[in-house]
C-alpha cells in the first residue's frame, strides 16, 4: 500500500472511544440542523420555480396574514432587515408585494402580499405542504401536533429576546 493510500485510510477511520458530541444533544443545535436539512430540500423546489430562498421566505411569511412591518418580516423570515429591504424593492417591482403606510405611525412601513403575489405563491405553498407532510409522516398526527405546539410556545417565549435575526443558533 502506498503512502497516500495509508494516509487516506487513516483519515477515514473513526476515532477510537469518541464520546457523544455536545451538539448531538443540544436543542438549539439540533433544531438548527433539522431546520437546515428539511428546509434545504424544499429550497431546491423554490429555486426550480424561480424564487430565491429569501424571496420564498418573504412570500411564505406574508401569505395568509395581515400586513407586517419590515422589522417583523425580517424576524419571522429569519433574514437581516437590510436584506429584506433589498428583496422587497425587487419584489415590489415584480408586483408581488406592496408597501403601505402604518395607520398611526409614519415611521413604520408595512408590507403585504398582492393578489399577484398570492397567485405566484399558490403552487409553491401546495408543494411546501406536501413536503411537510412527507417529512412529518413517520411521526404520526399526535406527535406532530405536540411538536408544533411546543415549537410555537418556544417561539412565543423567546421571540422578543432576539433583536436582529442572524439565522444562526447558539
Amino acid at each position: 500500500m502506498n503512502r497516500s493510500a495509508v494516509a487516506t485510510r487513516r483519515n477515514t477511520e473513526a476515532p477510537e472511544a469518541a464520546g457523544p458530541r455536545f451538539v448531538d444533544d443540544y436543542l438549539p443545535a439540533m433544531l438548527a440542523q433539522a431546520s437546515h436539512l428539511i428546509s434545504s430540500e424544499f429550497h431546491a423546489v423554490a429555486r426550480a420555480h424561480g424564487y430565491s430562498v429569501s424571496q420564498w421566505r418573504v412570500l411564505a411569511t406574508l401569505e395568509g396574514g395581515d400586513p407586517v412591518s419590515i422589522g417583523r418580516l425580517a424576524q419571522v423570515a429569519i433574514l437581516k432587515q437590510p436584506t429584506v429591504t433589498r428583496i422587497l424593492d425587487r419584489m415590489a417591482i415584480d408586483g408581488v408585494v406592496e408597501r403601505i403606510s402604518h395607520a398611526s405611525d409614519r415611521r413604520i412601513t408595512l408590507v403585504r402580499i398582492t393578489a399577484r403575489g398570492k397567485r405566484a405563491v399558490r403552487q409553491l405553498k401546495k408543494l411546501a405542504l406536501e413536503h411537510e407532510q412527507r417529512v412529518l409522516e413517520p411521526f404520526g398526527t399526535a406527535s406532530v401536533a405536540t411538536l408544533k405546539r411546543m415549537l410555537r410556545r418556544m417561539i412565543e417565549l423567546h421571540e422578543t429576546s432576539v433583536a436582529e435575526p442572524d439565522g444562526v443558533a447558539s
